[in-house]
């Protein structure tokens, strides 16, 4: 089979179920879910203490017109210890911000509101209730049966570590939960040019005309604006390579790329301007001279980013167990000694998320797809190169670096529950991850993670 018959062929193994589209039902199920989700995650974490809201000291810098935040904050007795900020030598009281500034940007009307108390884990939490209204769209277009749909759903939004990551809303989780909420949006974007052009609107006239071109260009855009919130998941750009308008790969990947260019080159020009350089300096710093927990985790003989940390940090995503104490309480609830708890360093992601098992069937059934060739490069590629980041994210429950393939792997997961004949097992899988989360999420508050 050649190159252009692989790269017309249909991007999911059953695109004939989704060829009808959404329903007006669709989009009402998608606001329920994403008001439940959104107090849930509010209700999570109802006092939301947060020491950590770099974004809100970043948004009323650019308030008063500034790259760097005053430092010490004003008023703030949290964040006592040097955490992701490294100070200016040549202006005292200030200090730079290593982080892209999507989740800043956001925050400044409510920054230029409310000052130095706009709640951070709000938006954050709010935010994360959009994701999994988003999500449903998103799945929706893979499958026609709605109870896969609603399964993958619920996975999504609470049996993964999303749901940690919006009920915190701390610097680092809240950039996380923004990344997804444009992540979800490129892939729906692109799954919709896919679906249109397997209904026949790919017609040489409609391409010039700009119709699937735009749609491709926009799912790209989208995913550059994602990585001006967390930048790894720039390397999910291989889905579009696979799914999408444009007709062939090349075609995808040119459309694609001029879109996902525009963020990107915004966010080079933004630390040029910020700091001098078009890599941050303040990564090297931090590498240098920040507070770690697990010092001896860190080789600062090597690169801030480098292939020899992936043994060691695969094993912290795929292998981490829970800390077991076996002198304490039966009760894995006990706030004090309990049997079972999570080690704050992470837990293994088939741990947190048993159901994540579920991409195995869909990859193995479906490898030929562009879909599944698109979705699974895509988890790959990010998640390598977090693999080789001298942080894996501590403190945390499971492994928030995740966040970065999760809508990706989503895709897969729903694949594999639409493809599985044992509905019972997919039941079984989603229901313990939730529970999992629950549990995960219940440490986070007790432990003040």
């Amino acid at each position: 089979m050649s190159a252009a018959e692989i790269a017309d062929r249909p991007a999911e193994p059953a695109a004939a179920a989704r060829r009808a589209g959404l329903t007006t039902n669709d989009w009402l199920v998608a606001l329920t879910l994403a008001v439940v989700a959104g107090v849930v995650y509010l209700a999570s974490n109802p006092y939301r203490p947060n020491p950590f809201d770099h974004f809100v000291w970043q948004a009323a810098a650019f308030l008063e017109g500034s790259f760097a935040i005053r430092w010490p904050v004003p008023g703030d007795a949290g964040n006592w210890y040097l955490h992701d900020v490294m100070p200016l030598a040549q202006r005292p009281g200030h200090g730079l911000l290593p982080f892209p500034p999507l989740p800043a940007l956001v925050l400044m009307p409510l920054v230029a509101a409310f000052g130095l108390a706009a709640d951070q884990s709000m938006v954050a939490s709010l935010l994360g209730g959009l994701n999994v209204g988003i999500a449903w769209l998103l799945v929706r277009r893979l499958t026609a049966d709605r109870s896969v749909a609603l399964l993958a759903t619920l996975f999504f939004g609470f049996g993964t570590v999303h749901w940690y990551a919006a009920m915190l809303g701390s610097a680092w989780y809240y950039a996380h939960v923004l990344a997804v909420t444009f992540t979800l949006l490129s892939i729906t974007v692109a799954l919709e040019a896919d679906r249109r052009a397997e209904l026949g609107l790919r017609s040489a006239q409609l391409v010039r005309r700009g119709w699937l071109s735009g749609r491709q260009f926009l799912a790209g855009l989208l995913l550059g604006v994602a990585a001006l919130a967390r930048l790894p998941v720039i390397f999910g750009s291989p889905f579009l390579l696979f799914v999408g308008g444009g007709g062939s790969f090349v075609r995808r990947a040119l459309l694609a790329g001029v879109g996902a260019a525009i963020p990107v080159g915004l966010l080079l020009a933004y630390n040029l301007a910020s700091t001098g350089h078009l890599l941050h300096p303040a990564y090297e710093y931090l590498y240098l001279y920040e507070y770690s927990p697990r010092p001896d985790l860190i080789k600062h003989e090597w690169m801030i980013v480098d292939p020899r940390y992936i043994p060691q940090n695969l094993a912290i995503m795929l292998l981490w167990p829970p800390q077991i104490r076996p002198e304490c309480s039966l009760s894995p609830l006990s706030p004090d000694c309990p049997l079972l708890a999570p080690d704050p360093l992470a837990m293994s992601i088939i741990l947190s998320s048993p159901a994540y098992l579920l991409i195995v069937p869909a990859v193995i059934r479906g490898w030929r797809t562009r879909l599944v060739q698109g979705a699974g490069l895509a988890v790959l590629s990010v998640g390598l190169f977090n693999l080789m980041h001298f942080s894996q994210g501590w403190v945390q429950f499971g492994y928030r670096f995740s966040n970065d393939f999760a809508p990706f792997a989503l895709v897969l997961v729903t694949l594999g529950i639409a493809g599985l004949g044992r509905r019972w097992l997919a039941v079984a899988l989603v229901g313990a991850s939730m529970l999992i989360n629950a549990w995960g999420v219940y440490w986070g508050i007790v432990r003040l993670w």
